[in-house]
């Protein structure tokens, strides 16, 4: 099954304190104002929190699923082709580390 910016949204929605915006030309999604998760390309790809030694692993080891937007090469921020994504769960974890990294402390300890 390939994962959508449907599902990215749905699950983005669902963590504490989360929030939809449109900005940039995309929708993007906040926890308590700290951006975590936005869906540019036409909802076919979504940007993700990812410390930088980890974002540069992950697109070394599978280029056809993470990249990295020239803009964002200096932040921790990793692109992911959803169509890319081996499921659901896949899906859910990534989107759950970049929130856990955004979130603050008090709704971060309970996911």
């Amino acid at each position: 099954m390939t994962a959508s910016g449907d599902d990215a949204r749905a699950y983005a929605l669902s963590l504490p304190g989360t929030s939809e915006e449109f900005a940039w030309g995309m929708p993007i999604f906040r926890v308590e104002r700290r951006l975590f998760l936005t869906l540019p390309e036409d909802e076919t790809s979504m940007a993700v929190r990812c410390p930088i030694i980890d974002r540069d692993e992950l697109v070394v080891a599978e280029p056809g699923k993470f990249w990295i937007a020239g803009h964002e090469a200096g932040n921790p921020w990793v692109r992911v082709r959803l169509a890319a994504l081996d499921d659901q769960d896949e899906l859910r974890a990534i989107i759950r580390d970049s929130w856990c990294q955004a979130a603050p402390p008090h709704l971060a300890g309970g996911v």
